[in-house]
């Protein structure tokens, strides 16, 4: 039985470098001290309007957008109950895409995986040989942009152009990891739902979920006539057409940040966000192919996280354990016991840069006498 252990005050800070949460702007933090005010005051109206017209503005998207204090897990359960009658195609190709198939199971929708090795990416001709091959109306196809537990990226975008030749199966994919640091044009390539953790590549404390929702899968969710309560997207969308606010009581705190947060990330603008994260994975692949291998299949690498295969035999636990000991810096084993001591895992996401990578890795460095 878990027993109390009493949260202290004499912590040291650590940089974070785990595949989230990630490191947090000051001014950010700061932003979520400001006196309480009531969720149905204009002046809740302003802030929720804002924080949602300026992620549409940075996501460059004209589909619905809806903010929740939540993680990134709502979403899993909200889209299927949202679109799914009763069967669910989910590729899974690792830890993340898995647990999505095990929401659905749970929720009594038929999942049918489409699996393969850890470490190997999705691939669209597969999705579309079982979708002319079956005999099923798979309702949704559910993806994972970024599977963090392999350092896999997922090629969303084709994934959605094959899934567009089918107009009664939705799109939805689940970008916790990688969306705000890895670009990607929702409303070309006809993603239905995606969503998102803000405590990832939007480098912000945890707390709320983004999801970007069309007006395919909302008119869908209509027509079914079951939904989410909580995550329900007319339930939702409707509120706030109606009102500019939230449905139900929102962590006001961590919208206050959201909105610091966006307007830094509008003023670093989408494309030079996935620039900047574009340097940092290149660093990191450099440095991991001098001194280790990269787990993902080449080609689908992560842009937000780098899993790094442990070639060289170092212990990984006691390695992270030691750079956090004398450096402050925190970085993550391989996810689960497949992967826990044969990679480590590196988040190089949100408001990191080259510079700061290269403190972990030179520490990584010192630590493992590389």
């Amino acid at each position: 039985m878990t027993k109390k252990r009493e949260y202290r005050d004499d912590y040291d800070d650590k940089t974070l470098y785990i595949p989230g949460p990630t490191e947090v702007r000051d001014d950010v933090i700061e932003a979520m001290t400001e006196s309480p005010f009531g969720h149905r005051m204009d002046r809740m109206t302003d802030l929720y309007t804002t924080i949602v017209e300026d992620t549409k503005e940075f996501l460059g998207t004209d589909n619905d957008v809806v903010i929740l204090t939540a993680s990134g897990t709502e979403f899993w359960e909200a889209s299927t109950l949202n679109l799914v009658d009763e069967n669910i195609l989910v590729p899974t190709c690792g830890s993340f895409s898995e647990r999505h198939a095990n929401v659905a199971e749970r929720l009594g929708k038929d999942v049918d995986r489409l699996e393969y090795e850890w470490g190997e990416a999705v691939k669209p001709e597969d999705i579309r040989e079982v979708l002319e091959s079956t005999d099923k109306h798979y309702d949704v196809v559910a993806t994972v942009m970024n599977e963090s537990s392999t350092g896999v990226r997922n090629p969303i975008e084709e994934i959605g152009d094959v899934v567009a030749d089918y107009p009664d199966t939705y799109f939805v994919v689940d970008a916790v990891s990688a969306l705000g640091g890895d670009y990607v044009d929702i409303d070309e390539h006809d993603i239905d739902v995606i969503f998102a953790s803000t405590q990832k590549a939007f480098a912000m404390p945890p707390g709320l979920a983004v999801c970007v929702v069309s007006d395919d899968a909302y008119e869908r969710e209509v027509e079914k006539g079951t939904s989410s309560w909580y995550g329900g997207f007319r339930r939702t969308i409707d509120y706030y057409e109606r009102k500019g606010q939230t449905h139900s009581t929102p962590a006001i705190p961590i919208m206050l940040a959201y909105r610091k947060q966006m307007k830094h990330m509008l003023e670093e603008g989408h494309r030079a966000r996935d620039e900047r994260h574009r340097e940092m994975t290149e660093y990191v692949h450099d440095w991991a192919a001098e001194h280790f291998a990269m787990f993902p299949e080449e080609g689908y690498e992560s842009q937000t996280v780098a899993c790094i295969e442990n070639t060289r035999g170092i212990d990984v636990a006691a390695t992270i354990e030691e750079v956090s000991e004398e450096y402050d810096m925190a970085f993550s084993n391989g996810y689960g016991s497949q992967l826990g001591e044969e990679t480590f895992r590196i988040g190089h996401m949100g408001e990191h840069t080259v510079e700061s990578v290269k403190e972990l890795t030179d520490a990584i460095e010192d630590v493992a006498g590389l």
